[in-house]
C-alpha cells in the first residue's frame, strides 16, 4: 500500500466517524433503529436473496447500523475497523444489544475469515477501504463455492470526472474512484459471476449500485 493511498484512507476514516456523530446527534435511538430496520428489510427484498435458517452470513464493514440488524435465524459475523469508536462515541451502537451477532474490529483487507460464508454482504464499505484489491480478494475467499456476494458501491458515471477525482481529493470519504465496470471486472477476475445490478440511487457524478454475484 503506497503512502498516498494510506493517507487517503486515514483521512476518510476520520471523516467517516465525524459524519456518523453529526448525523446521529439529534436522532432518537429507537426511531433510528426502526427506520434502519425498515430500510434493510426493503434492501433485502430488492436483493432477491434466498436467506435460509442456519446459513452463515458475513456483514463486512457493518458500521454502527449494518444489515445484521435485519437478519434472523442465521449465524452472523460482522466487522468494521471503527467498531471501538462507534461503541465509545455513538449511543446508537452497543454491541451488547445484538447478542446473536459476533462482532470483530478489523479492516476489511486484514479480516481473517475462520469459516466460509453462504452470503457475504459488503454494503457501502468497499469504497472506503485502504487496499481495494486485497479487500475484494478477502470477500471472495471468504465466500463458499456457489455462495452469494452482495456489494453496494458508489461508482463514477463519467470517465473524465473519474480521472479528475483521482488526481485531487474531490471526495474525501471515498479513497477509490472507479466506474461500475471497473468494480465488476475486479470481481469477475477473481472467479465471480455477476447475477444482477440494480441502481439504488442515481446522481450526476455517482450512481449508487447494488451488485449481486455468485462465486464460481
Amino acid at each position: 500500500m503506497n503512502a498516498a493511498v494510506k493517507n487517503k484512507w486515514r483521512l476518510a476514516q476520520f471523516f467517516e466517524i465525524l459524519w456518523w456523530k453529526r448525523f446521529l446527534k439529534d436522532k432518537s435511538i429507537e426511531e433510528y433503529r426502526t427506520y434502519k430496520l425498515l430500510y434493510w428489510e426493503d434492501f433485502l427484498r430488492k436483493s432477491q436473496l434466498d436467506i435460509l435458517p442456519g446459513m452463515q452470513v458475513l456483514d463486512a464493514g457493518c458500521g454502527p447500523a449494518g444489515i445484521f440488524m435485519a437478519l434472523k435465524d442465521v449465524s452472523i459475523t460482522a466487522f468494521d475497523p471503527l467498531l471501538d469508536k462507534y461503541e465509545s462515541s455513538i449511543d446508537h451502537f452497543k454491541s451488547s444489544d445484538w447478542p446473536h451477532v459476533r462482532f470483530f474490529q478489523s479492516m476489511l483487507e486484514n479480516f481473517d475469515a475462520k469459516e466460509k460464508y453462504d452470503i457475504t454482504f459488503c454494503i457501502n464499505a468497499i469504497n472506503h477501504v485502504s487496499d481495494l484489491t486485497k479487500s475484494i480478494q478477502v470477500l471472495v475467499d471468504g465466500t463458499k463455492h456457489k455462495g452469494k456476494l452482495v456489494v453496494s458501491i458508489d461508482a463514477h458515471n463519467h470517465g473524465v470526472l473519474k480521472t479528475i477525482f483521482r488526481a485531487i481529493p474531490g471526495d474525501v470519504l471515498h479513497p477509490h474512484q472507479l466506474s461500475l465496470e471497473d468494480y465488476v471486472q475486479m470481481f469477475v477476475e477473481r472467479g465471480c459471476k455477476l447475477d444482477r445490478t440494480m441502481v439504488l440511487k442515481s446522481e450526476f457524478i455517482f450512481n449508487y449500485y447494488l451488485l449481486v454475484l455468485t462465486k464460481n
